[in-house]
């Protein structure tokens, strides 16, 4: 009986760690994205500038229309991934009012079967982000302007691609967005006990982190950036 409670208290704290870790990557991610929104906004000022969000490897995620409802949504976003998951996201958006009505109008359309979403201020498309050619091209049909500053999210992406592309990426985007804000968030410190574990269960399940060892510290994250292209 002692060994059971002490297993089920085990589990409770692997979960209270969880749900901690979730909120602290939620809330440096909204700060940080709060103060790329309001940046340049004068108190005098009602009309916010044009400002545009960029997410690689989107998934389900639904920042965009939370904004939308807090009344911060900027002025483009667009949402990238593979063309399975654009067509799954496609179709949650189109088989749910709550968000389907929030994005339809004059210049919108739904495509379950092309794994797109388009309208004027929220743009869901599939591209294989390792093709720079591609993905350039796909950035230009969504009607990003490389001139407009850009905050560009990446979580728990570049680290499962390999090296190569994920340097590829980064680069590609310094050079295309004269004025850009990148949020990564990643694993680091595959060697030690915890990342360790880590390792182990990610491929388990199929997802092998390949950019790890090339980049497994922050330092080395910021490494990364600072020979390709940023500030």
């Amino acid at each position: 009986m002692a060994e059971s409670r002490s297993n089920r208290a085990a589990v409770q704290a692997t979960n209270d760690d969880a749900s901690a870790s979730y909120f602290s990557r939620w809330a440096a991610f909204r700060k940080l994205l709060a103060q790329f929104l309001e940046s340049g906004i004068s108190s005098n000022e009602t009309a916010q500038p044009n400002k545009q969000i960029l997410s690689l490897g989107a998934g389900f995620d639904t920042t965009y229309f939370q904004l939308l409802d807090e009344g911060k949504a900027p002025f483009l976003y667009v949402e990238l991934d593979f063309k399975e998951v654009t067509s799954k996201k496609a179709a949650v958006i189109e088989n749910s009012s709550q968000l389907r009505d929030k994005i339809l109008g004059a210049n919108s359309s739904i495509s379950v079967e092309e794994g797109q979403v388009l309208s004027d201020h929220y743009k869901l498309l599939p591209v294989d982000l390792r093709d720079i050619p591609k993905l350039r091209d796909v950035v230009s049909f969504a009607g990003m302007d490389p001139s407009l500053p850009t905050f560009i999210i990446a979580e728990c992406v570049l680290i499962y691609l390999d090296p190569d592309s994920s340097r590829a990426i980064v680069n590609w985007a310094s050079k295309t967005f004269s004025t850009a804000v990148f949020f990564l968030y990643e694993q680091i410190h595959p060697d030690d006990a915890f990342g360790h574990q880590m390792i182990i269960n990610l491929e388990s399940r199929g997802c092998a982190l390949l950019s790890i060892d090339a980049s497994p510290t922050l330092l080395a994250k910021e490494r990364l950036f600072l020979e390709n292209g940023w500030q």
